[in-house]
């Protein structure tokens, strides 16, 4: 399975980044073994000029064009289920063992996803209630994949 996160915005170099590309790295090597092969940033332009529903409508339009074909879509969104690292890890292996063989993780711009993005996706994620900043979420996110992996091969990086 190949997992990709899309995001609004271009996350330039500085501590994000490097965090990011860390957990790229470790997510690479422990998930040969267990079946995910990559992890993919696609990022997309944020359109300053536009506001309300055509900039969330625009940033879906381009979050849609930058997922890869047939991928299941994953929305980040303060609607979402905020759950624990094991069922999180526990979802992830299911979409792994159903055949899943794309998994895109979407993160809208800093007002949020477009509804219509949103009604698409097969679930929801939440960081719980706190508003986050869209570039430390992508590193969030890679975070509890990384978790994932390891909960899922037994690595002992997550202690229950």
């Amino acid at each position: 399975m190949r997992i990709e996160i899309c995001a609004v915005g271009r996350l330039r170099a500085g501590p994000e980044k490097e965090l990011l590309d860390g957990y790229v790295s470790r997510i690479t090597a422990a998930g040969r073994g267990i079946g995910i092969t990559a992890l993919t940033l696609r990022e997309v332009e944020e359109k300053r000029r536009l506001e309300g529903a055509a900039l969330k409508e625009s940033e879906a339009a381009q979050l849609k064009a930058s997922l890869s074909r047939g991928a299941l879509l994953v929305a980040l969104d303060e609607r979402g289920r905020a759950e624990p690292s094991e069922a999180f890890a526990g979802r992830l292996a299911r979409w792994r063992d159903s055949g899943v063989s794309d998994l895109a993780f979407v993160i809208g711009g800093a007002d949020g996803l477009a509804p219509s993005l949103r009604d698409e996706a097969s679930h929801l994620i939440a960081f719980g209630p706190m508003t986050w900043p869209h570039m430390l979420v992508r590193v969030m996110l890679a975070e509890q994949i990384y978790r994932a992996v390891t909960i899922i091969a037994g690595h002992p990086y997550h202690r229950a």
